[in-house]
């Protein structure tokens, strides 16, 4: 069962990740658990979720946020392009990303985590260069953990 938690460091986040991702719980309620976790635990974001492969498309999953864009072809604004190159994108102003799909004209940032055959975790924030390293290497982590779960 989830309930309030404060994390005191990436590490004890992770390790909470690690075993939450461990239950028997179906994909979609992780995803949107997950996705409240990620949400919750970092500062200055505005918006955390999870768009999943449908053939050549990348559709809306479990989210926190203002409501989004539901599809996003593969090659496409920040999610596509990182899930067709098959790797994380950190923009530090969406408005000079060639492409860039605005579903909330008030993000400025965001970084996109992909997960081949899976989709991407998209995360935005209303600041300039909010994603540094830090969250790119913690937020590949989570993903590598959904991943075990997947492929379990």
């Amino acid at each position: 069962m989830i309930s309030n938690f404060e994390f005191t460091s990436d590490e004890e986040f992770l390790g909470f990740i690690d075993t939450y991702l461990q239950s028997d719980d179906k994909l979609v309620s992780d995803l949107a658990n997950l996705s409240s976790l990620i949400f919750h635990y970092l500062d200055d974001v505005s918006w955390c979720g999870f768009y999943l492969l449908d053939n050549d498309e990348l559709y809306l999953g479990p989210f926190q946020g203002k409501a989004a864009c539901t599809k996003i072809k593969i090659g496409k604004g920040v999610c596509g392009s990182a899930y067709k190159r098959g790797e994380t994108l950190i923009v530090d102003d969406v408005n000079t990303f060639p492409g860039h799909i605005a579903c909330d004209s008030a993000s400025k940032s965001e970084i996109v985590i992909p997960l081949e055959g899976f989709g991407v975790l998209d995360i935005d924030s209303t600041s300039y260069s909010r994603f540094r390293e830090k969250e790119k290497s913690l937020l590949e982590n989570v993903m590598n953990l959904l991943s075990k779960k997947i492929n379990s």
